[in-house]
Order: structure tokens, then C-alpha cells, then sequence
């Protein structure tokens, strides 16, 4: 019990530090002079609450380490196949009694689905720690409003070159992180990332610099803009083939359906990857590279296949962001969106398609729920996954591995 308040003493004593320069001091302006006046109640609030908290924690820390979350309800394979179903279909027909900013956070949280699924592969699959996954991200977007911008190349014609570029550079970096492993592999690929960023930002000639590329195109529907006037004399537009009347809404729940489709092929597309022999050569990988190497697995080819293809994906989703944002520039790529990806991985559960989905969703969506509490937002976001790595440190939704018993 001493050891306990000792503890929670310490723990508190930290926690009022910590509070004291955040919400404790606040700089005030009066007759011309800055003052800094002092709000105590919030410092002491800290202090007391982190006390308690530390003081009654190992009461239910054994209980809450055994599963605080509800368990899924099981669901037989043919009704899994149409719950499955049902849900698609009400993701489909939802945009259309919606309103336009709730169709816009939605088309975000499906690009982060996607980017979440594609470096799902390397971190959850592969165990591959990459702290640089946004520069594929910047690669797939960048692809697209040059081909665009220079060659006059449409969405549709540039996405399959987006990601290939990706997958590219995903197979060049592969090469450098062959012998590399933990800490060493997420400082080369953190490298990679913040290289790819200031690329961007230095080659004005090519990429615009600092401004970035604008004016992008957004996606045609078989080769109709989705626009009040067509871009070309001659033209048709959308609404004018089929005679409606013109609503910027149609774009966003437009964007909307792709942002759903591409999800849903990188999530196709991952659930097959993992059921095939490349699929248990990443877990085999993932779990012990000396014992993989022992079976007559090349470790090589293995990393190489999990950043190519990761990459890939994330090269659709950049692509797709250019698209829908009209335009492109560095600060879009910045360190902490790999930092988001990789958390989403983490909070939802290494190798968990469902927990990805389910954690991109969350992330995505809660902030702006939430928006008097913006500027505390990272400050919400980091409390949130110390105390998930404290109480499940699996993830929310953690993969459930294929066990047989023998019967004795």
C-alpha cells in the first residue's frame, strides 16, 4: 500500500508539471502589457484525478487486462455473408438522405480506410515498422496532378500509374531495409518519407514547390463531368446527358461512391493477399525472420512483396485525395499523417482488417464531432493510445489467429 502512494505521488507531482505550462498559465492582455494569470482549480484538478486514478488502478487492472471491450457476437458464415451485404447496401443508398458535410468526413474516413489497409500489409501483416508510409501517399497524389497538370492525363488514366509510381518507390526502398529490423527500419523509412516531402518542396520546376499543383480535375463518370459547364467546347456534361438539374451534391456523393469502391477492392484485394501463401509467409515473417529463413523462405523477396504492394495501395489513395481536393502541396504529407495511419493499425489491431476500418472511422469522424476540442486534439489523441496500450494492447479488434486443438 506505501509503494502504491508512493506512486500515485509521483505520477501526480508529474501530471501537475505537465498541466501547469498547458492549461495552468494562460497569457492575458491587459492595457497594453501581457500578463500571465494563473488558473490553479485546472492544476489541481490533474493532480487530484491522476492521484486517484493511480491509487485505485491496480484494483481493476488485472480484470480490464482480461477484455473490457464486449467480445464480437459470432455469426454464422452465411449470415455473416449477409450482414456483410446489408451493410454495403446501406453504405450505398446512406450519401443520398445525407447532408453534404457529413458525405465529406465520410469520403475522408474511406481514404484513411484505404491507407490504413495498405500499411495493414507491412505493419500488421509483415511486421514491418514504417514510420514513412506517407510518402508513398505524397507519390500516388503527386503522380496524378503532374500526369494532369503536364501531360493533360484524366483521373481514370493516371490512377493505374499512381499505383505503379508507388509501387515502385515501395520496391526501390525495399532494398535498403533488407537487413534492417525494429528501430533501425522505422528511422530508415521515417528517412524515406521526410525526403520524399522536401523533394516536393525543392523541385519548383517540376512540382511547384511550396504552392503545390492546383486546378486538378475531378473524376469523370464515363468520361462525363460531374460540372455546370463542360471544360471543352462541345462537351457534355453529367446532368445535361441525362437531363437533371445541376447539384454540386452529385460530386461529393460522386466522390463518395469512389472513395467506397476503392476501399472496398484494397479490402478485397488484402483479405485474399492474407489466405494465400504470401499471405503466411508475411506471418511467418512477422513472427520470427530467423525461424522464416530457416524454412526455406527468401526474407528478401517477402519484405520486398509487403512494402510493394502497401504502397501500391497507398498510391490509389493519394491519387484519389488529388482528385477530390483539386489540388496538391507538401504540407499534405507531412510526418504526422503517418503517424495517424500508423496509429489507426495500432488503436484497431495489427493485422485486424475489421479493427483498421473500424479505428480509421473513429479517428476520422470523432474530431469533428467534437470541434470545441480541436486544439486539444493531439493532446486527446496521445492520452488515448497510452491508455489503449496500458489495457489492450492488442487493439480494439485484434486478429484472431487459426488454432486447432487434438482432441486427447
Amino acid at each position: 500500500m506505501k509503494t502504491r502512494i508512493k506512486d500515485s505521488i509521483i505520477a501526480a507531482i508529474l501530471a501537475g508539471l505537465v498541466v501547469l505550462p498547458i492549461f495552468g498559465l494562460q497569457l492575458q492582455r491587459r492595457g497594453g502589457r501581457n500578463f500571465l494569470e494563473p488558473h490553479w482549480n485546472y492544476v489541481i484538478g490533474a493532480i487530484v484525478i491522476v492521484f486517484l486514478f493511480q491509487l485505485v488502478k491496480p484494483l481493476f487492472a488485472s480484470r480490464l487486462k482480461q477484455g473490457w471491450l464486449p467480445a464480437l457476437p459470432q455469426v454464422q458464415p452465411g449470415g455473416r455473408r449477409a450482414l456483410m451485404l446489408l451493410v454495403l447496401l446501406a453504405a450505398v443508398i446512406w450519401p443520398f438522405f445525407s447532408g453534404r458535410n457529413a458525405v465529406d468526413i465520410a469520403t475522408l474516413a474511406l481514404i484513411y480506410v484505404m491507407l490504413g489497409l495498405g500499411l495493414n500489409i507491412v505493419v500488421g501483416f509483415a511486421g514491418l515498422l514504417d514510420l514513412g508510409f506517407v510518402g508513398f501517399y505524397a507519390v500516388g497524389a503527386y503522380t496524378y496532378a503532374m500526369l494532369f497538370h503536364w501531360a493533360g492525363w484524366s483521373f481514370w488514366e493516371a490512377l493505374p500509374f499512381a499505383g505503379a509510381t508507388s509501387a515502385l518507390f515501395g520496391f526501390v526502398l525495399g532494398f535498403p531495409v533488407l537487413r534492417l529490423r525494429g528501430d533501425y527500419l522505422a528511422i530508415v523509412t521515417l528517412g524515406f518519407g521526410e525526403i520524399i516531402r522536401l523533394l516536393l518542396v525543392n523541385l519548383v520546376d517540376f512540382t511547384g514547390g511550396p504552392d503545390g499543383i492546383s486546378g486538378l480535375a475531378k473524376p469523370t463518370v464515363f468520361g462525363l463531368e460531374m460540372a455546370r459547364n463542360p471544360s471543352t467546347e462541345g462537351g457534355t456534361t453529367f446532368h445535361q446527358f441525362f437531363g437533371l438539374e445541376f447539384n454540386s451534391l452529385h460530386m461529393v456523393i460522386f466522390l463518395y461512391l469512389m472513395a467506397l469502391l476503392l476501399a472496398l477492392v484494397t479490402l478485397w484485394i488484402s483479405n485474399r493477399l492474407i489466405r494465400m501463401p504470401i499471405g503466411r509467409a508475411w506471418e511467418a515473417l512477422r513472427e520470427d525472420e530467423v525461424a522464416c529463413k530457416s524454412l526455406g523462405l527468401n526474407p528478401m523477396k517477402i519484405k520486398l512483396s509487403a512494402f510493394t504492394l502497401g504502397a501500391m495501395f497507398a498510391g490509389f489513395g493519394g491519387a484519389f485525395f488529388a482528385a477530390r481536393q483539386g489540388i496538391v502541396n507538401p504540407e499534405s504529407f507531412s510526418f504526422i499523417e503517418s503517424a495517424l495511419i500508423l496509429a489507426i493499425v495500432v488503436l484497431g489491431g495489427m493485422g485486424s482488417q475489421l479493427g483498421v476500418i473500424i479505428a480509421a472511422i473513429l479517428i476520422t469522424v470523432l474530431p469533428e464531432l467534437a470541434r470545441e476540442f480541436s486544439e486539444y486534439r493531439m493532446l486527446i489523441f496521445g492520452l488515448v493510445m497510452i491508455l489503449m496500450m496500458i489495457w489492450r494492447p492488442q487493439g480494439l479488434f485484434p486478429m484472431k489467429r487459426h488454432q486447432t486443438e487434438l482432441k486427447q
